[in-house]
């Protein structure tokens, strides 16, 4: 090979490891957005309120939590399931308590299954929304607020869907700056109050 060739095959090399480190860059917030408006992989919708009709069918909602693996936390569903109307605003509530003696901040992951609901399982509000911070010792419940959208029962894939199970994983994150932390301790009051 002539060096000539041997400098087009090392800058094509180059640029085939740009272009993959650009793609790893760019694929989270794509997959993401992806997810968010097609509700694969069981991403929820979110809305300031429930503007729907209510309609006379039910689906039981049931509640999973789980910790990531070096999570110090407690946490669990403070119910395991509730029966709605398609279009009923349910109000559930996680609790979370902090064991240990220090502060630690946290923050939720979520999905729904069957991944054909994702779509229809609208938040209201949630936790899940902001990071937690919990003082050692401090147990606190958090509510989530939601709805299934009637337009469900006229998707081809969901509209035989009876139960829905919504998922929180919680995993360790930074602590925020000290004005951050004393606005979430006083919104911590502020919940468990």
């Amino acid at each position: 090979m002539s060096e000539k060739s041997n400098k087009r095959m090392v800058l094509r090399l180059v640029g085939l490891v740009v272009f993959m480190g650009v793609m790893s860059f760019v694929a989270v917030p794509f997959y993401s957005w992806f997810c968010a408006v097609t509700g694969y992989g069981g991403t929820t919708s979110e809305a300031s309120g429930a503007d729907v009709e209510v309609v006379d069918r039910t689906v039981t909602i049931r509640f999973d939590a789980s910790l990531e693996r070096d999570m110090p936390w407690e946490f669990k569903p403070a119910q395991h399931e509730m029966v709605l109307k398609l279009g009923e605003v349910g109000l559930a509530f996680f609790e979370a308590y902090n064991p240990t003696d220090r502060v630690i901040a946290g923050s939720a992951g979520y999905n729904v299954t069957p991944f054909s609901a994702g779509n229809y399982f609208t938040k209201i509000d949630c936790f899940c929304f902001t990071q937690q911070v919990l003082q050692p010792g401090e147990r606190v419940m958090m509510p989530v607020t939601f709805y299934v959208d009637p337009d469900i029962v006229n998707d081809r894939e969901a509209h035989d869907v009876t139960s829905i199970t919504l998922s929180y994983t919680f995993y360790e994150t930074e602590l925020p700056d000290q004005t951050d932390l004393a606005q979430s301790e006083t919104a911590n009051n502020t919940r468990t109050n």
